[in-house]
């Protein structure tokens, strides 16, 4: 014996009912699934911010050894990623011994170092 009705016109009276039955049930389930969402995201630590840019580079040739060829403030755009991250005293020191500055970012200008 069935649960369902027998004829036609109530069978799609009740695939009707059921149609938007679902359609409620789906809408309920994204709304919960969106404020799980904002919960998880709300939850998450803030990023770490990044750190601040060296102020003075050193940029290294290439091979063995590889010493100092030029000597870059932090910011200058005409970096390579042969660069290490170096102090002010550093900049100086290789300045003296006749390590070029770059000619864009000008760190002898901004030390204060004559050539």
């Amino acid at each position: 014996m069935s649960v369902l009705p027998p004829d036609l016109p109530r069978l799609r009276t009740l695939v009707t009912y059921l149609r938007g039955e679902l359609s409620r049930m789906e809408q309920a389930l994204a709304a919960e699934g969106r404020k799980a969402a904002t919960v998880r995201k709300q939850a998450q630590p803030a990023p770490e911010p990044e750190p601040e840019p060296p102020a003075w580079l050193v940029e290294r040739g290439i091979g063995v050894g590889r010493l100092p060829v030029r000597a870059h403030a932090g910011d200058c755009w005409d970096t390579r990623s042969r660069c290490a991250p170096a102090s002010a005293d550093q900049i100086r020191a290789l300045l003296a011994q006749g390590i070029p500055a770059c000619p864009h970012c000008r760190p002898d200008t901004a030390l204060g170092v004559l050539e």
